[in-house]
């Protein structure tokens, strides 16, 4: 029988950690906490599940943090978790036979990162999660860390669930990668995406755009490439640039087909412009886009369902297409049922049904 070890790293999440170990207490042989520097309960909670946890001074380097975490796993596979993921009991059935029956190398989980406003998940991606520890696995990065997958990869149907609970520090990432330029450190191209990111979200809108269209220049992983168009997108726009930000939004196609979240926002151009056709016609594709998780990109559902789904029951009314427009309201129904906005809309095509 194969023996799953569960490791994680973890700092002051006395509030998240035992939703987390109580979701995984039945499917871990060993569960594995290293803790970089609590102040509040988060050790003793721990105890309570596990008699394997270690101290790690914290270095600003996650994947250092990761990989003492895996050296200390002695099961015949090992699997990492934050202190705010949960496993649902279906999920971690799914996880249990897997790992029975082990013929895998490197297991990829689906991660629900983010929901909806019916807590359905809507931002979703794979990411690389149970492996073989014989094969001596190396986290790498030290912020966004990852391991490349190598041998044999399968995909499963198991989702972990990010129940984020509290606000990380805002700059703390920024400033793990600024430290490491200063010590001259050349960033890769996956690191250079991420670091874009974080001056995005750091409201450094200027840096930013210089950084992803350094990262754009060439090296990068396609879905990457994709994601980064739409965040300089969003970039220039904050700068007032909308012309470059239209240009940054087309380059995504260059690297893949249009992604969902890009047609959303071509689109939402063309409405602004009233030309409801053209909006009509990116909508549409947003709802085709063949995007699938396996590809490794970030997965927002949204702009891929709901979203494009209410903008053509919009658009379609306004052209007096009322049969399109019903059609579309109720596809958007189905990905939000108690969605206000299509319950309106229902009524209202059922009170011009009763006046024909």
């Amino acid at each position: 029988m194969n023996t799953l070890s569960i490791c994680l790293i973890v700092k002051d999440e006395e509030v998240a950690l035992p939703d987390c170990l109580e979701s995984v207490k039945d499917i871990a042989d060993e569960i594995v906490a290293v803790d970089t520097g609590s102040g509040d309960g988060t050790k003793q909670i721990a105890l309570k599940y596990t008699r394997n946890v270690y101290d790690f001074k914290w270095r600003d380097d996650f994947s250092a943090a990761r990989n003492f975490s895996f050296s200390k796993a002695t099961g015949d596979f090992v699997m990492w978790l934050d202190a705010d993921d949960v496993i649902t009991a279906e999920c971690a059935k799914e996880i249990r036979d897997i790992v029975k029956k082990g013929d895998f190398d490197v297991a990829m989980l689906r991660y629900a990162a983010a929901y909806d406003g019916e807590g359905n998940p809507a931002f979703v991606y794979f990411r690389e999660r149970i492996f073989r520890r014989a094969m001596d696995w190396e986290w790498q990065g030290a912020v966004h860390e990852v391991i490349q997958p190598r041998g044999k990869v399968i995909y499963s149907d198991a989702c972990v669930y990010h129940k984020k609970r509290k606000s990380n520090p805002p700059m703390r990432n920024l400033l793990i990668y600024q430290k490491l330029i200063s010590a001259g450190k050349a960033l890769s191209p996956r690191e250079k995406f991420y670091y874009g990111r974080e001056l995005f979200f750091n409201n450094m809108f200027s840096e930013c755009i210089a950084v992803l269209n350094d990262f754009l220049s060439g090296g990068g992983w396609a879905e990457n490439e994709v994601d980064a168009s739409v965040m300089l997108y969003r970039a220039y726009l904050k700068t007032g640039k909308k012309e470059q930000a239209l240009k940054a939004l087309a380059c995504g196609f260059l690297f893949s087909f249009p992604h969902a979240e890009s047609c959303c926002l071509i689109a939402s151009h063309f409405e602004e412009q009233n030309d409801v056709r053209s909006a009509i016609y990116w909508y549409l594709r947003a709802l085709g886009s063949p995007e699938k998780a396996e590809d490794g990109g970030f997965i927002n559902e949204y702009y891929r369902g709901y979203f494009p789904a209410m903008k053509l029951c919009v658009l379609y009314d306004k052209c007096g297409e009322k049969q399109k427009a019903e059609k579309y309201n109720e596809l958007a129904g189905s990905f939000r049922p108690n969605d206000e906005s299509y319950i309106f809309n229902r009524k209202y095509f059922q009170s011009k049904g009763a006046e024909k």
